[in-house]
């Protein structure tokens, strides 16, 4: 068995995770999570949250949005045109399989694979002899597949909704509402934790890949004209190992190592907050366990980026099984989201910016060709003048790029409007802000750490989480059952536990196997009370990474304890 195999075995053991619906089967990229694997996880969103929210109050704030949404939202975020992965089908068994990913299993890494076309991979296919890894039998052609999740608001059937593909969505769709108000001020960051789904063709990866996940995400709107991350500082000297674009253009596979300062000075990160996230999402990876020589950002080209992002770096740590596999993903969104809610949704997504003193500016105007609209609309002219009125002249005139756009109810043609450019004295202008996104998977994460801390002591598994995701931090254990020494130990298992802490209180075995399920589950510190409890109030304090012991005065536990929980 590899490391994999083990934690997957541990997980099902200790009460971490295990396949969605097993007593049914179980159904491929659906987890489960158990008691110790929840409070893994939890813990994992709670320090993102202290990294990423808590840190910056005043400048990131948490919202919370619905999982379903309608379908014109992410008709306007471009998912429903172009979310899509590529599918094959076994022509003898008929099972489906994401080709990219068949390709890579039987051929190896293949340079520029994400970025072509069906033709191409096709071609890949027939050329390499890839076969269905069931029963062998001949692939048919490529085509696309698109991972939203379709279902419909009510009884409905015109009323159509998706599942959440990323908590996005739904702090675009909010941001003016929330800019408005906190006071109108940027750069304004929001946050959410929660589940999205993306209906993934074949995932055969266990935990790493999931068709129902938690995702934890920040948007972060800033000022293009004023993009300085105040921040930067901060972070000016933390290494970053970056394969760029241009590296990966020239098959260079070993990144270089540069400070944020460098990555900035020399271009390779175009947005400061861009490279400020990157720098804190290195920092929290560490802290889960993955050494920063195992971390590597890598710069994806434009036919592999998302629609919507100018420049994308994919964080990527190492695993044993499944090698270089992505736990955070930063995106430089410019203007597109919001530009295209604003174009979608008739609705103003842009902000004011103050000019220093007013100004005489050039602005679109867009004037009614009343003739023209009266032989159209007749007795509805009027109304159709006002909405052409109240309609932004930047707005209306995308709009109509593509021909006639019903607005309020009235057909509104190319030929109703003329477009002029007019000056006028302006104490500011209005724009769109710009967004900078780290993104990450707790899921994928929870693996991330399990794998991480996984060691083999002899015939003993300890799992060396970090004190402050451990999913329990204390175990209390009585030496024996009697003489007083049962009930000590539970009234410093209750007071522990009233002080806020996490703790089990285990009687059952010997004192070995208690401390090896402790060590199993990643408990940092381990409490036997024994007899010279009873005469000198003292407790043994056994540390998990080092089988180190101490006695420790029951008054000064707690605080002892705090202490060492508190530690990276």
């Amino acid at each position: 068995m590899d490391k994999y195999d083990k934690i997957v075995e541990l997980g099902r053991r200790r009460g971490f995770f295990w396949p969605s619906s097993e007593i049914y089967g179980g159904v491929a990229g659906f987890l489960d999570f158990g008691p110790m694997g929840t409070l893994l996880k939890r813990n994992i969103e709670r320090r993102w949250r202290e990294i990423f929210i808590h840190r910056h109050h005043g400048l990131v704030y948490e919202i919370e949005t619905p999982v379903i949404m309608p379908a014109k939202v992410f008709e306007a975020s471009g998912h429903v045109e172009s979310f899509t992965d590529v599918i094959v089908e076994c022509l003898q068994c008929h099972k489906r399989f994401r080709a990219d990913h068949l390709i890579l299993e039987q051929v190896g890494e293949v340079n520029g694979i994400e970025g072509m076309t069906t033709e191409e991979l096709d071609a890949l296919i027939s050329k390499k002899g890839v076969r269905c890894p069931d029963c062998l039998g001949q692939l048919s052609k490529i085509s696309k597949f698109n991972l939203l999740f379709r279902t419909n608001i009510g009884p409905y059937s015109e009323n159509v909704a998706y599942l959440r593909p990323e908590a996005a969505q739904g702090m675009f769709v909010n941001f003016k509402s929330i800019f408005n108000s906190m006071r109108e001020r940027l750069p304004l960051g929001l946050a959410q934790i929660g589940k999205v789904a993306r209906n993934e063709i074949s995932p055969r990866q266990g935990p790493i890949r999931l068709r129902e996940f938690t995702i934890m995400e920040v948007e972060f709107f800033f000022d293009p004209r004023s993009p300085n991350c105040a921040l930067i500082d901060d972070v000016a000297d933390v290494k970053l190992r970056l394969l760029t674009e241009d590296m990966s253009k020239s098959k260079i596979s070993e990144p270089i190592c540069v400070n944020v300062s460098e990555a900035i000075r020399e271009g390779y990160i175009k947005s400061e907050w861009l490279a400020y996230f990157m720098a804190l999402s290195t920092r929290f990876i560490s802290e889960l366990g993955a050494p920063v020589e195992s971390q590597m950002f890598i710069g994806k080209p434009p036919e592999e980026r998302a629609h919507y992002s100018a420049q994308t770096f994919d964080q990527l740590v190492k695993l044993e099984r499944w090698g270089w596999v992505e736990v955070s993903g930063h995106a430089y969104r410019t203007d597109y989201d919001l530009s295209r809610h604003m174009q979608y949704s008739g609705q103003d997504m842009s902000v004011f910016r103050k000019f220093d003193s007013p100004r005489k500016v050039s602005v679109l105007a867009a004037r009614p060709r009343v003739e023209a609209i009266r032989a159209d609309h007749e007795k509805n002219t009027y109304r159709a003048l006002s909405v052409i009125k109240g309609t932004d002249a930047s707005a209306l005139r995308s709009k109509l790029s593509t021909g006639p756009v019903e607005i309020e109810g009235l057909l509104i043609r190319p030929e109703h409007v003329e477009f002029f450019e007019k000056e006028v004295m302006q104490s500011g202008e209005r724009f769109i802000p710009h967004v900078a996104e780290p993104s990450f998977g707790a899921d994928r994460l929870t693996y991330l750490a399990l794998e991480c801390a996984y060691l083999e002591r002899g015939e003993r598994v300890v799992l060396q989480l970090p004190p402050s995701i451990a999913p329990v931090s204390i175990s209390v254990f009585p030496l024996v059952n009697r003489d007083g020494i049962w009930e000590k130990a539970y009234d410093v298992y209750r007071d522990l536990k009233d002080y806020g802490l996490i703790v089990e209180f285990d009687d059952s075995g010997s004192i070995g196997k208690r401390y090896a399920r402790a060590d199993e589950i990643g408990c940092p510190f381990a409490v036997t009370v024994d007899y010279q409890s009873l005469q000198d109030d003292t407790v043994t304090v056994r540390f998990r990474d080092t089988w180190e012991q101490r006695r420790v005065q029951v008054g000064e536990l707690r605080g002892f304890l705090q202490g060492s929980l508190s530690m990276r």
